[in-house]
């Protein structure tokens, strides 16, 4: 099975049965050659070493085996590849959470994802946070707000920022951020990226609606028509509309 298909699959499982770490590593495939056994493998051999505590996982992790974030050169791509963060211990904070979350599921141990505007955490469900890209620092909501506060300056504070985020929701995410890096060092390959993110079911019409514009910006005109078509059945009368109008003029630039 080729990695579109394989990650298509995965994302359609109920997300308790979704693979978070078989679906990013899938990802990375898209990009070069990943083996995926050996990869989670490497995620086993770590979780063996692991205390069974959120607080220890973080240290040994992110103090005592060296995984940090890349503030030299954050927009790298490989930042966003798991089987990349875990050869080159480098990562967004997204992905270094993922390797906490991933480890801390094969202790048996609950966390969950946060996906605060600007950074993302890893949450025990105790009022406890973990920032992985800065040494799984731990925080609480008052250290979350601070980072929020200080990356969006003048940005209003929402509890809601720090409520749990599930497996689809992290994958919308990593590959957001991919395609903001690609589209910026090497836009053709930003079309993968852009496909996966379409297969993940949930994202909202608004979040597809972005995507056919970036496709369209890539000389993509057929297949960002074609995804327009699909967010027009989701959207109100105008809305509805107005995309199939957009469809119409992307289609008229393919011919």
């Amino acid at each position: 099975m080729n990695p579109t298909d394989a990650f298509t699959r995965l994302v359609r499982l109920p997300q308790p049965e979704l693979a978070l770490d078989e679906a990013a590593l899938l990802i990375a495939a898209h990009d070069h050659e990943v083996d995926i056994a050996a990869n989670l493998a490497a995620l086993d051999e770590l979780a063996r070493d692991a205390p069974d505590d959120a607080e220890g996982m973080a240290r040994l992790l992110f103090v005592e085996r060296g995984f940090a974030g890349n503030e030299v050169d954050y927009g790298d791509p490989h930042n966003s590849y798991l089987d990349s963060v875990l050869r080159r211990r480098l990562g967004l904070p997204i992905t270094l959470s993922v390797l906490l979350l991933e480890v801390a599921r094969r202790r048996r141990v609950v966390l969950h994802g946060v996906g605060m505007p600007g950074h993302f955490l890893v949450g025990d469900g105790d009022g406890r946070y973990y920032d992985p890209f800065h040494a799984g620092a731990t925080l609480d909501e008052q250290g979350c707000r601070a980072i929020s506060e200080r990356l969006r300056p003048g940005a209003p504070w929402h509890r809601s920022y720090l409520e749990p985020v599930g497996p689809r929701a992290i994958l919308v995410r990593m590959l957001a951020n991919l395609v903001h890096t690609l589209v910026e060092r090497s836009p053709a390959d930003a079309v993968w990226a852009l496909r996966l993110r379409l297969a993940v079911p949930g994202v909202a019409a608004g979040e597809r609606r972005e995507t056919a514009a970036l496709l369209g910006t890539l000389g993509r005109f057929g297949e960002a028509a074609s995804v327009l078509d699909e967010v027009a059945d989701d959207l109100d009368e105008a809305g509805a509309a107005r995309a199939r109008e957009d469809a119409a003029r992307l289609r008229a630039r393919a011919n």
